[in-house]
C-alpha cells in the first residue's frame, strides 16, 4: 500500500470519527478533561520501589557503562542515604560524585507507583504524568533499549521478560509479546481508572539509544541493515580499511543517542524553530505501531492510556506531528498530547507554542513560558519584576494560544529538567542558569530559609488559581529542594522513611553543613488546600482571568465564568498594605476563611488571599 492511500485511508477515517464526536471534543480541539486536570508527573525510578526482588543488577540493566566501569559489587544507592555520599562501588572506580550521581539506580518501578496511588487520591490528584518507562539502561529511559516494551527492571521478572523479547521480531508487531512489566503496566493504566484519573506516557521519537534493537542491527551489517535508513547516518565502516569510518549524527551532538532520521524537509531545520518534515517511514510505521499499542492494547482504548507527552518536539518535523495527531484521535479521540518546546535561544528566549497548538499538532505544551515571569515576580532574586510587567508578560503569553488550548495547557513549574522550585526560589540566578553547583559555585544547594517557604506559597496560590492546568513534579508537595539535573532526581522523601542527613553545597569547598530530611506536612497540606479549592470552584477551571490590581508588588485579578467569580489577592510587599475590593460586599477568604466586609482590607506581607462572595 503507497503511502499516499494510506494518508487517504487515514483522513476518511479521521472524518468518521470527527463526525461521531461532539463539537466540543472535535479533532482540533484538546479533550474536554484536560482543563480540569490536576497533573502530577513521576519520575519512576526515584519514586518508590515497590518490589525489591527486580531491582536492577548489572547483568539486567545491561548498560555498556556498567560494564566496562563499574565492579562486579555493584548495586543499587540505598534510597535513604546522602545524596552526595559517593556509593561504594564509584569509589573503587575511581568516579567522581558528578558521574556517580548519572550513573545511580534506587530501584523505583511501576510497583511503587501502583502502592501510593491512594496516596497521590489523597492529595487530589486527577491526572498522572509518567517519564519515560520504556526499556532502557539508563536511568532517564530517553536512550530507548525497545519502544514497544517497558523496562524490564520497573516489572516483576526482569530475566524472564529478556527472554520474552528475546522470542519475538523486533521490527514486526505481530510477533509482539506482552512482558510481565508491560502486563504490570497495564495494571496500573487500570487502578489509575478505576479511581478516576487519567494517565499519560513520556516518549522521544527524535532518537534512541545505542542499545536499541534497530541500531544493534545497523552496527551488525552496517550498509546491509534493513534498517540503515532509519537513521541519520553519514557514512558506514569499510572493512577492507583497520579504522572504523561508522559516523552518524546523535541528538545534539551525543553519540549515545543516534537520532532519526529526518526526510521531506521542505524548510531550514533549526534548534528552537519548528519545521517542515518527516521521520523516515520504515521508523515512523514502528512508531505509530508502539503508539497504538500503548493507547488501545489488544485493540480496546478504555485499557489504554490517554495520551502522550512529547520529547524535544522542536527536534522533528511538523508534518510527522501532524500524521501523529491523526494516528492518535483515530485510535482513542479523548487522547491528549502534549509537546516539550522550550528554548529558542538559550538561555533568554523561550520558544513560540502558537505554531505547535493550531489544532493540528500538540493540544498544549509544557508551559514553562509562564512560570519564568511568575518566578522574576513571586520569588526574590536578581531579576525582580513589578505586578505591571508580571501581568503583561503572561498576558503576552496567553494572547499566543487560542482559548480552548490555552485553558487545556500544562503549567510546568519544576520537572526533571529544571530546578525543584524551593531551589529555584532559594537562589537569585536567572531562570535555568547557573543552577547546578557544578556550574556556579555559589548555588545554594540546602534547605531553603523561611521566606522562600512562604513566597513558594504565594506562587502556588498563583498556579491553582491561573488559567491552565496546574502541575506538580513528584516530592514537591513533600518539600523536597534540588539543583537542576541531576539533583532534581533525588530518591522521593517518604514519611515512612528516615534519611540520613543531607550534605550542604557538596562541590564548595570548606562547608561542611549538613541538612536534615523529613516529609514536610506543612507542605503537602498547602498543595492539598488549593488542590481542592479548584476542585471545588469550576471557575479555575474554566473562567476568565481580568487582573485589576498592578501596582509595585501588589497584585489582584479575578477569575469569572459568568456564574462564579473569585477575586485573587497577593501582597509580595514586605509590609502590610491595604487593598480595595472592585464591589463593596462580604466575602469570605478560602484559605484562612477570614471574612471581608466592605470594601476595603489589609494584607500581611507576603500574604495572599482567595475572596469568594458570600450571598
Amino acid at each position: 500500500m503507497n503511502h499516499t492511500f494510506k494518508l487517504l485511508i487515514v483522513s476518511f477515517s479521521l472524518l468518521l470519527v470527527a463526525t461521531a464526536q461532539t463539537n466540543h471534543n472535535s479533532f482540533s480541539e484538546p479533550p474536554l478533561w484536560a482543563k480540569k486536570a490536576i497533573w502530577y508527573q513521576i519520575f519512576v525510578e526515584r519514586f518508590y520501589n515497590g518490589d525489591t526482588k527486580n531491582d536492577p543488577t548489572p547483568e539486567t540493566v545491561n548498560s555498556p557503562f556498567l560494564k566496562e566501569f563499574v565492579p562486579k559489587d555493584w548495586s543499587i544507592t540505598p534510597w535513604t542515604s546522602n545524596w552526595y555520599q559517593l556509593d561504594s562501588w564509584a569509589e573503587k572506580a575511581g568516579m567522581n560524585i558528578s558521574n556517580d550521581l548519572q550513573n545511580r539506580k534506587y530501584g523505583g518501578d511501576i510497583q511503587g507507583v501502583i502502592n501510593k496511588l491512594p496516596y497521590l487520591q489523597e492529595l487530589g490528584i486527577t491526572a498522572i504524568f509518567l517519564n519515560p518507562i520504556n526499556d532502557a539502561p539508563s536511568m532517564h529511559k530517553y536512550d530507548a533499549r525497545n519502544y514497544h516494551h517497558i523496562d524490564i527492571n520497573f516489572g516483576p521478572d526482569p530475566v524472564g521478560d529478556q527472554k520474552i523479547m528475546a522470542s519475538e521480531n523486533p521490527g514486526d508487531p505481530k510477533t509482539w509479546k506482552w512482558t510481565s512489566a508491560d502486563q504490570l503496566f497495564l495494571k496500573l493504566v487500570k487502578e489509575v481508572h478505576r479511581r478516576g484519573m487519567k494517565i499519560i506516557m513520556d516518549y522521544s521519537w527524535n532518537h534512541t539509544g545505542t542499545n536499541f534493537w534497530a541500531w544493534q542491527d545497523v552496527i551488525k551489517y552496517q550498509e546491509k541493515s534493513a534498517y540503515k535508513d532509519w537513521y541519520d547516518i553519514k557514512a558506514f565502516d569499510n572493512p577492507s580499511t583497520p579504522q572504523n569510518e561508522f559516523a552518524y549524527n546523535g541528538w545534539l551532538g551525543i553519540n549515545s543517542l543516534p537520532e532519526l532520521k529526518k526526510v521531506n524537509i521542505t524548510s531550514p531545520r533549526v534548534t528552537g524553530h519548528p519545521y517542515e518534515g518527516n521521520i523516515n517511514e520504515g521508523a515512523k510505521d514502528h512508531i505509530f505501531a508502539v503508539t497504538k499499542r500503548w493507547l488501545a492494547p489488544g485493540g480496546d482504548p478504555e485499557n489504554g492510556i490517554d495520551g502522550y507527552r512529547l520529547d524535544v518536539a522542536d527536534q522533528i518535523g511538523m508534518g510527522f506531528w501532524r500524521e501523529f495527531r491523526q494516528q492518535v484521535r483515530l485510535t482513542k479521540p479523548s487522547a491528549y498530547l502534549i509537546g516539550e518546546i522550550w528554548w529558542e535561544q538559550w538561555p533568554d528566549k523561550l520558544m513560540n507554542p502558537a505554531p505547535y497548538t493550531k489544532g493540528d499538532v500538540f493540544d498544549a505544551v509544557m508551559y514553562y513560558q509562564t512560570y519564568r515571569p511568575a518566578r522574576y515576580f513571586f520569588a526574590k532574586n536578581d531579576f525582580s519584576t513589578d505586578a505591571k510587567i508580571f501581568k503583561d508578560s503572561v498576558e503576552l503569553q496567553w494572547a499566543r494560544v487560542p482559548e480552548a488550548n490555552l485553558f487545556a495547557m500544562m503549567n510546568v513549574s519544576s520537572s526533571h529538567d529544571a530546578p525543584r522550585l524551593l531551589t529555584d526560589f532559594y537562589n537569585p540566578n536567572k531562570y535555568k542558569y547557573g543552577s547546578t553547583p557544578t556550574d556556579n559555585k555559589n548555588y545554594k544547594t540546602g534547605k531553603p530559609d523561611q521566606e522562600t517557604y512562604q513566597r513558594l506559597k504565594l506562587y502556588l496560590v498563583h498556579l491553582f488559581t491561573s488559567i491552565g492546568a496546574p502541575q506538580i513534579f513528584n516530592g514537591e508537595e513533600m518539600g523536597m529542594w534540588g539543583a537542576d539535573d541531576p539533583f532534581n532526581r533525588k530518591p522521593l522523601m517518604w514519611k515512612e522513611f528516615h534519611f540520613d542527613p543531607e550534605t550542604r553545597n557538596y562541590f564548595q569547598q570548606g562547608i561542611k553543613k549538613f541538612d536534615t530530611l523529613a516529609f514536610n506536612v506543612d507542605q503537602f497540606n498547602w498543595y492539598q488546600k488549593l488542590i481542592s479549592i479548584r476542585k471545588s470552584n469550576a471557575v479555575l477551571s474554566n473562567g476568565n482571568c481580568t487582573f485589576f490590581i498592578t501596582e509595585g508588588k501588589k497584585l489582584a485579578y479575578k477569575r469569572n465564568n459568568g456564574e462564579n467569580e473569585l477575586l485573587i489577592y497577593f501582597n509580595v510587599e514586605d509590609h502590610i498594605s491595604e487593598f480595595e475590593l472592585p464591589l463593596k460586599g462580604k466575602y469570605q477568604d478560602l484559605l484562612s476563611k477570614q471574612l471581608i466586609d466592605g470594601n476595603k482590607f489589609k494584607m500581611a506581607a507576603l500574604s495572599a488571599m482567595i475572596l469568594k462572595k458570600i450571598k
